[in-house]
Order: structure tokens, then sequence, then C-alpha cells
């Protein structure tokens, strides 16, 4: 950086070679300044920097990087602590679901409430929690079953009246005693 000319005074020039990190050009004690005020000049040393200021080689100031308050803040620091701690352990706190997963969802509710409101849903049988194409389904065999059973006690009952029970009797005896154990 070049110095400017003559015409500004030397309290001036000392101040801006505070900032240049040079001597003054006048080494005298005292200086006289255009106003008349009298002056110490700067000693032969450079001046000090203050606390904490890192200069280069050229003697400018380096910057350095501004504290963030939002980083700093206590409240954010414990808010990460406590995301950091849940990703670890698995828990989802935002309660952060895939595309598929809110699809399925959406399918699932849409069903269940067309189910509610459908002229289907009504009871099949008379018993509870038995609905549409299911309850039909289970209510048919149901049935099949009921008949199947009520023929076997019919057949049964018939061969009853023809065997003599004596014979059954022994008979039953006979099958106890030669069964294998």
């Amino acid at each position: 950086m070049q110095r400017p000319g003559t015409h500004i005074s030397t309290s001036i020039m000392n101040r801006m070679s505070i900032f240049e990190n040079t001597t003054p050009r006048a080494q005298s004690l005292t200086e006289i300044d255009t106003a008349g005020t009298t002056m110490m000049s700067m000693s032969s040393s450079p001046p000090a920097t203050p606390t904490g200021v890192q200069t280069d080689s050229d003697g400018l100031i380096l910057p350095k990087k501004l504290i963030n308050p939002c980083m700093e803040s206590t409240d954010r620091k414990e808010l990460h602590r406590e995301l950091k701690f849940n990703a670890r352990i698995g828990k989802s706190v935002l309660n952060q679901k895939t595309e598929l997963q809110r699809a399925y969802e959406k399918q699932k509710e849409r069903h269940a409430a067309a189910e509610q409101h459908s002229p289907e849903a009504e009871l099949v049988g008379g018993i509870p929690g038995l609905k549409g194409e299911l309850g039909r389904v289970i209510m048919e065999r149901a049935q099949k079953h009921e008949a199947a059973a009520q023929r076997q006690d019919a057949e049964e009952a018939e061969e009853r009246q023809y065997v003599n029970p004596e014979y059954l009797n022994v008979r039953a005896k006979l099958r106890t005693a030669h069964a294998p154990n």
C-alpha cells in the first residue's frame, strides 16, 4: 500500500502506521501536528497486537471464523445429542415412513372404511366378526360338517338296530385284550 502525500497530518500518518504495522516517519520523541498539540511518538518497535489476534508475515490481521450462536446454543446441543442417541438405538423420533408404508396404511384405512359402510358388512349367520366372502365360505363349510355329522349319527343308529348289543360287548372286550400297548 502506498502512503498518501504530505498533505495528511502526521498524527493521521501515525495512526495509519499502527494498522500497517510499520514505524512512523518521524522518530523523534515528540511531534507537533498541524493543530499544535503535542503527541508522543511511537517507539521504533512495532506496536503490540491485541491478545488472540493472529497476524501474517506482513503484519496484516488474519480473519478468524465467527462464532455461530445457534451452534453454540445448549438447547441445540441437547437436541442433537438426543437425536444421535435415538438414531443409534434405532428409534424413529420423527415418525418417518417410507412412501410404500404410507401408501399401504392409506389403502388399509380406505378398505376398513369401505367395509364398515358397505351393505355386505352385515353379520353372517348371526356370528359377530364374520363378514363378506370369508364369512360365507366358513358358514357353508360349517353346514356341510353338521350335515355329515347328522348323517353319520343316523347311520350308526340304524346299525345299532340290527346288531345284537351282546355281540358288540364281546367284540369290544376282544379288541382291548388284543390291542397293542
